[in-house]
């Protein structure tokens, strides 16, 4: 075990003196260290770790396996990339302000902090090590930096929430995860895509659209011959009505593969086994000599190592229409067949729990275990069942009941067979997908948008047709009809305790944390349009339901309850089916007889204030 305590090393026997004297870890200080995002140095045969909540990065010796020493940063890192020096480490930390911040690994210290967009996620370096490239993730673009002078290069507009980023061996092309599906929700396609940057140009010159329902990117990497791309995801049977789980039907969870050459998609392959999920594909890496993708659950606390040859072996007979099995006699086949990984894939059980980011040396995959606050080492080159060490980066400090219910709400064990956990829905915090889902709640065949988790229980009623009394109630339905488990009453008072805690982010619209021109003179509109009178503040909402006549087919003459408008700038698309990409459009295209907002009177000039104001909440 590695030992830690405020940032001091302890030995084994100060563990046991503490053990005996009854002296939690908690109460002398300590807090969760949540690693989030790992890179390695094969020269100096270093792991760094980013400590999410700890607000440090650890520096781990591969050899000792221990921890040698700690560099304390001012926010929480979201992600790193290492010069090929190994002499610069690159943080950024995800913050409203975002920061590059550039680490001098020799000494330990920030030598130069870089300010970026809202919520920097991830940053990777260009080969020649000239430029750096970072997700900005809720200003929806990347920055583009170049080293030498520590200048903006280039700020280009990708489409929603960039959330990681690789880029090709040769410099040439730079592969973006969008997180969510940018468009509308109620029509016959809804997915997030992958765009793709010319480093020459720095503009996008295409985004590669992926399998309908795909959504919740989060990893993505590169093979070392630069041919292919691989991104993890969510593959939603959004299309279907949730009446059972078994075999898919609700969440399925996915590879997809790109063509570099072709810049277009090759196939898209599922993670899950027949009646197995492997829910919530976190990161992705490749062995440095080609031979393996691995992939972590943070679902499932799994690790899968992939055979990439055989992989692509088996997909290059199914694009020549060759019939692989039973299931699979076309490239069309692909993304529904939850045995097509079988002989190729080994999937390895982690000790630890809520596997995030993993960094590849040599045959050895390290990954960041979040809610243990543990590292997991896994030789891939194993012949037969892969072993599995996990070692404690600190001592584990007591689990309140609001980190519990995170873990739970992130953990795919509540769910039967494991298809999905509350997260699969409710990403980035108990946020949004993007998708619409006929939940059966309020009948069948009228899907509804996925709703924020964000002030749920101060609002009630729940749901968007306000069918739950409260959001306590919502929760324990939610695991009972949505994860087809019995819910433990402990473990759902944690999830209440969990939401109960989340936090408004301040959004990319405010000027210096405050509401710009245009959304000041936006908040008279709001009065005069007559907003006020069903959003009342502070909440934005006067917790009753209205028909406003918006209702489609079977929800024609149905009353939805009224949502709180604080953070809608996050949650797009809009109105309860999803139609609606932009306020604008809820403000005129869809409020013809001004139910939704005295709208009709005003100039363009006020309803962009409006807007403005809206979306600055």
């Amino acid at each position: 075990m590695i030992c830690r305590i405020n940032n001091y090393s302890i030995t084994p026997m100060v563990v046991l003196l503490i053990t005996m004297l009854s002296i939690s870890p908690s109460a002398m200080g300590n807090d969760y260290l949540s690693p989030l995002a790992l890179v390695a140095d094969s020269a100096s045969n270093k792991i760094y770790i980013a400590e999410y909540t700890a607000r440090q990065i650890a520096v781990f010796d591969k050899a000792t396996e221990s921890i040698t020493h700690e560099i304390p940063l001012p926010d929480k890192p979201s992600g790193l990339a290492l010069s090929a020096d190994g002499k610069q480490l690159f943080v950024t930390t995800a913050i409203p302000k975002g920061q590059l911040h550039i680490i001098n690994l020799e000494t330990g210290k920030i030598k130069q902090s870089i300010s970026v967009g809202h919520s920097p996620v991830a940053a990777v370096l260009s080969p020649a090590n000239k430029l750096i490239y970072i997700c900005n993730q809720f200003k929806n673009c990347i920055s583009v930096i170049k080293l030498e002078t520590g200048q903006p290069v280039a700020e280009i507009s990708v489409l929603r929430e960039p959330i990681a980023t690789i880029i090709t061996p040769d410099g040439r092309h730079l592969f973006i995860a969008n997180y969510l599906p940018a468009g509308v929700a109620d029509g016959e396609y809804a997915a997030s895509a992958v765009s793709v940057i010319d480093t020459n140009t720095q503009k996008v010159t295409c985004n590669i659209r992926l399998p309908n329902g795909s959504t919740d990117l989060r990893g993505i990497c590169v093979s070392p011959d630069g041919n292919y791309v691989y991104v993890t995801h969510i593959l939603a049977r959004y299309q279907l009505p949730t009446t059972q789980l078994e075999r898919g039907w609700v969440n399925t969870n996915a590879l997809s593969i790109i063509d570099v050459k072709k810049l277009s998609l090759l196939n898209t392959v599922l993670l899950d086994d027949v009646d197995l999920g492997a829910a919530n594909p976190w990161a992705a890496g490749c062995t440095s000599d080609g031979k393996y993708i691995c992939v972590t659950h943070a679902g499932t606390h799994e690790l899968s190592v992939i055979d990439r040859i055989k992989l692509h072996h088996k997909l290059a007979q199914v694009e020549a229409g060759e019939k692989v099995s039973d299931s699979v006699s076309s490239a069309n086949d692909v993304p529904n067949a939850l045995s097509f990984l079988v002989g190729l894939r080994r999937r390895v059980k982690l000790t630890g729990n809520g596997p995030r980011g993993l960094a590849i040396s040599g045959t050895k995959v390290y990954v960041a275990e979040y809610y243990t606050d543990s590292l997991a080492v896994v030789d891939v080159n194993e012949k037969g069942p892969l072993k599995v060490q996990s070692l404690a980066l600190g001592p584990r400090p007591e689990m309140d009941i609001e980190r519990k219910g995170e873990m739970l709400f992130n953990d795919a064990r509540l769910c039967f067979q494991q298809w999905q956990s509350c997260a699969s829905c409710h990403p980035g915090q108990g946020r949004v997908d993007g998708l619409n889902w006929d939940l059966l709640n309020d009948g069948i065949g009228n899907p509804k948008n996925t709703k924020s988790m964000l002030l749920t229980h101060q609002t009630p009623p729940s749901m968007i047709t306000g069918i739950r009394d409260n959001a306590g109630i919502a929760v324990r339905a939610g695991i009972k009809f949505i994860l087809f488990t019995e819910p433990s009453e402990e473990d759902a008072q944690a999830i209440d305790a969990y939401l109960k805690s989340l936090k408004p982010l301040p959004s990319p619209y405010l000027e210096d944390g405050k509401l710009s021109s245009a959304a000041q003179r936006g908040k008279a509109v709001f009065k005069k349009a007559n907003c006020l009178s069903c959003h009342q503040t502070p909440l934005y909402t006067d917790l009753q339901k209205y028909d406003i006549g918006i209702g489609k087919g079977l929800d024609q003459q149905r009353v939805f309850d009224t949502p709180s408008l604080i953070e809608t700038w996050r949650t797009a698309p809009y109105l309860y089916d999803g139609r609606a990409v932009t306020i604008y459009e809820v403000l005129t295209k869809y409020n013809p007889n001004d139910t939704h907002g005295t709208t009709s009177n005003l100039n363009k000039q006020e309803l962009n204030d409006l807007v403005e104001f809206i979306l600055s909440l």
